[in-house]
C-alpha cells in the first residue's frame, strides 16, 4: 500500500512532467505515441502478431506480406513495452529533432524500421538453411521498436559523441559505448529469459541499420551524403584494443560494397578559400557538420564554465572607479588612439 501512495502522492508531479515533455515535440512524434498506444489495444487480438507482426516465412514469397515492414514496430506484447517506447520515443526526439527537423526524424524513423524488419527477416531465413527448423520461419514474430530505439542510440552517438551518460568507479560511460552497451543488455535479458529472442536480433540490425544510413546515406541541408567522420567509425563502436582488427575487417567488407555499387566511395574534397593563405585542404574525415558540432559542443563547455566562474568569483565594488578619457595622438600624418588615465594626463603636462 505504501508504494501505491507514494506513486498517487506524485502523480501530479508526472502529470505535469510528461505534459512538459510531449508539449514540446513535434507532431510527427505525437502521431507515433499515439498509435502505438491505440495499437496496444490491438495486440490482444490472438492473431495480431501474425498479421501485424513481421514472420518470415510469409513477408517473402509465395506469401509476400509486404505490409507487415510498416505495421510491425507498432506493435507491443506488454503495457511497459509501450510506455517504455513513447517515453523514450519522445525524450529521443527532444536530442534529434531539433538538429534535423521534422521530415528527416520521420525518414530516419522509416529507414530503420524497414531495414530491421528486412535485416530479421534474412537473419531467421539463414538460420533456417542452417538448422531446417520450419519453427523459424512461421513461429518468430517480430514487433516492437527495439530496432528503432537501438538506432537512436547511434544518432546520438553522431551528434553528442562525448556527453557522459553515468560515472562508474571504472570509468565514464559516453554517447559512444552506449549502441555496443544497449546490444549487451538485449543479450543478457535474453540469456536470462526476461525477453524472447527476436529483441537482440531487433536491436543489433537497428544499429547496422542507423549507422549505414547515417554513414551513407543521410543529406545533409548543404547538400552532403552521410558523415565520413573518423569518430563515426564502424570500428568505434567497439573499445579502443580491439579497434585495429575490427577496421581491417571493416574496411574490407567496405571496398566489396563499393565494388558491388552498394555504397560510394569517399571523396576527398579540396576548398578554395577566401583566407589570405589561398588553398585550405579539407582532410579526410574532418567535414564540416563534424567541425560545427564540435565547435557548438566547446560553446556550451565554455558557457558553462563562465557560468561556475562568475559564481564562484566574489564581486569587488570599486567606490571611485578610475575614469580614462581617450586622447587622440598625431603623428605625422597618422593618428593613433589611446586611452590613458587622469593621472597620466596630470603626469604629462608637468613634463
Amino acid at each position: 500500500m505504501s508504494v501505491f501512495n507514494k506513486i498517487r502522492k506524485n502523480l501530479p508531479h508526472i502529470k505535469q512532467n510528461t505534459e512538459l515533455l510531449f508539449n514540446n515535440t513535434g507532431l510527427c512524434i505525437k502521431i507515433i505515441s499515439c498509435v502505438l498506444s491505440v495499437c496496444y489495444f490491438f495486440s490482444f487480438w490472438s492473431k495480431s502478431s501474425t498479421v501485424f507482426g513481421v514472420t518470415p516465412g510469409y513477408l517473402f514469397p509465395p506469401s509476400f506480406w509486404v505490409w507487415t515492414p510498416f505495421t510491425f514496430c507498432f506493435f507491443e506484447t506488454h503495457l511497459w513495452q509501450v510506455l517504455l517506447d513513447i517515453a523514450m520515443v519522445a525524450v529521443c526526439s527532444k536530442l534529434i529533432e531539433p538538429l534535423w527537423g521534422e521530415l528527416q526524424v520521420l525518414v530516419f524513423f522509416a529507414i530503420v524500421n524497414v531495414g530491421v524488419a528486412l535485416a530479421c527477416a534474412v537473419f531467421y531465413y539463414i538460420l533456417y538453411m542452417c538448422t531446417w527448423d520450419p519453427e523459424l520461419l512461421f513461429s518468430v514474430h517480430v514487433r516492437g521498436l527495439a530496432g528503432y530505439l537501438a538506432g537512436v542510440t547511434v544518432a546520438v552517438k553522431q551528434i553528442m559523441p562525448d556527453s557522459t551518460v553515468l560515472d562508474t568507479p571504472v570509468g565514464r560511460i559516453t554517447n559512444r559505448n552506449v549502441p555496443l552497451f544497449t546490444i549487451f543488455i538485449a543479450l543478457v535479458l535474453w540469456f536470462i529469459g526476461f525477453v524472447d529472442g527476436t529483441k537482440p536480433t531487433m536491436v543489433i540490425s537497428g544499429v547496422l541499420m542507423s549507422w549505414t544510413y547515417l554513414r551513407f546515406y543521410q543529406i545533409h541541408t548543404n547538400g552532403t551524403r552521410g558523415d565520413m567522420a573518423d569518430n563515426f567509425t564502424f570500428a568505434s563502436f567497439f573499445p579502443v584494443i580491439v579497434q585495429p582488427p575490427i577496421s581491417v575487417l571493416s574496411n574490407s567488407v567496405y571496398g566489396i560494397f563499393v565494388k558491388a555499387g552498394i555504397c560510394r566511395k569517399t571523396v576527398r574534397r579540396v576548398d578554395i578559400a577566401s583566407a589570405p593563405t589561398g588553398i585550405t585542404v579539407a582532410l579526410p574525415g574532418i567535414r564540416t557538420l563534424d567541425m560545427d558540432r564540435r565547435k557548438l559542443l566547446a560553446l556550451k563547455a565554455l558557457n558553462s564554465r563562465l557560468v561556475d566562474t562568475n559564481k564562484d568569483t566574489p564581486r569587488i565594488d570599486n567606490t571611485e572607479p578610475e575614469r580614462r578619457d581617450s586622447v587622440v595622438i598625431s603623428i605625422g600624418d597618422t593618428e593613433q588612439t589611446s586611452k590613458v588615465s587622469p593621472t597620466n594626463m596630470v603626469s604629462n603636462k608637468t613634463t
